[in-house]
């Protein structure tokens, strides 16, 4: 294990940062100061550090994970080689036990107390590809897109029952809209076909992933984006805790007994799209349609078959990927 002389927790908002930096051996001696949440102010940031005669190189940078926020911090900590980690921000919460009152000064400090005791947790962060950036913005953008898209085609339902002469005051507004959206969608979905294109990871990734029966384009590119090009996570046992498809038991001594089940905290965009993988690859794939018909036929509920066919079909994006071959089905082997 990785050890550490220095312990900088830092708590990021939009427009600053919070900096509490204490040392391995003196833990109730801690320094604090702010600085400027873009590129320039968190160089100054690590120029600060120097001044204070403080090994960059010996010095475990951690913070909470604000998204966009975090980006310039990672940036300029990634570029000079340095050691971070990137916490969830509920990791940290749930690990304080007991904590009274709130301010980014004292979050700092424990972020910082949480690397120092939570040590043997740690691993490297790094930043995601340029690509995986540009991806993942654009996707973002395309699911504004589709939602603004539902949202004007909702204008529709109006005609048939109010007066034609009425509904025609907003038609043709409305139409040009969709035109101009669907427009902007095709746009989005061309760069993103680019982006993968001109990268042969990304494109050999891609097509792994579509061999699969059931994933479709849009669920490869965001798996892609969301394991950051399957580097973000090492199983699919760890994906599918992730995304909220893998089972935990609800038990305590003799009184509790709870039923096995997933947990709400996931990413809820990744489940309800693996959800709709499932419905095509029963429809489509005899193996997971056999399987599907076979735990029915035993009575288990819809909704379990269906959860374990989303970890099915997370196991096999991994073992694609890792064996660097398109998807073939055990039948067709036996065949």
């Amino acid at each position: 294990m990785k050890t550490f002389k220095t312990f900088v927790g830092i708590d990021i908002s939009k427009l600053t940062v919070d900096v509490s930096v204490f040392h391995q051996h003196t833990t109730d001696q801690i320094h604090h100061f702010k600085a400027p949440n873009h590129l320039s102010g968190i160089k100054q940031l690590l120029k600060t550090l120097k001044q204070q005669k403080i090994n960059l190189n010996e010095t475990l940078f951690c913070c909470e994970n604000t998204g966009i926020y975090t980006v310039p911090l990672i940036t300029i900590l990634g570029a000079a080689s340095l050691h971070f980690w990137v916490v969830s921000a509920i990791e940290i919460k749930r690990s304080q036990g007991i904590a009274r009152g709130k301010n980014d000064q004292t979050d700092s400090k424990r972020i910082a107390f949480y690397a120092f005791t939570h040590l043997h947790k740690y691993e490297p962060s790094s930043l995601p590809q340029t690509e995986i950036l540009q991806l993942k913005l654009l996707f973002t953008e395309r699911e504004k897109v589709l939602k603004a898209i539902a949202l004007f085609e909702r204008t529709k339902e109006n005609e048939g029952f109010i007066d034609n002469s009425i509904f025609k005051l907003v038609k043709k507004i409305n139409d040009r809209q969709i035109k101009q959206l669907r427009k902007t969608l095709r746009e989005l979905e061309a760069k993103m076909q680019g982006l993968i294109e001109s990268d042969v990871t990304l494109q050999t990734q891609f097509q792994l992933l579509k061999s699969i029966p059931g994933i479709g384009p849009q669920t490869a590119l965001y798996l892609i984006i969301t394991t950051k090009s399957f580097q973000g996570f090492k199983t699919w046992r760890q994906m599918a805790c992730y995304a909220g498809v893998a089972p935990f038991e609800y038990s305590s001594g003799t009184s509790i007994r709870g039923k096995t089940k997933v947990n709400s905290l996931a990413d809820k965009k990744m489940k309800s799209m693996l959800q709709m993988c499932v419905l095509t690859a029963i429809k489509i794939d005899p193996e997971i349609k056999k399987y599907y018909q076979n735990k029915k036929q035993q009575g288990k509920a819809s909704m379990l078959v269906m959860n374990n066919i989303r970890c099915k079909l997370l196991s096999r994006a991994f073992a694609v990927i890792n064996r660097g071959t398109p998807f073939v089905s055990q039948q067709t082997i036996a065949a």
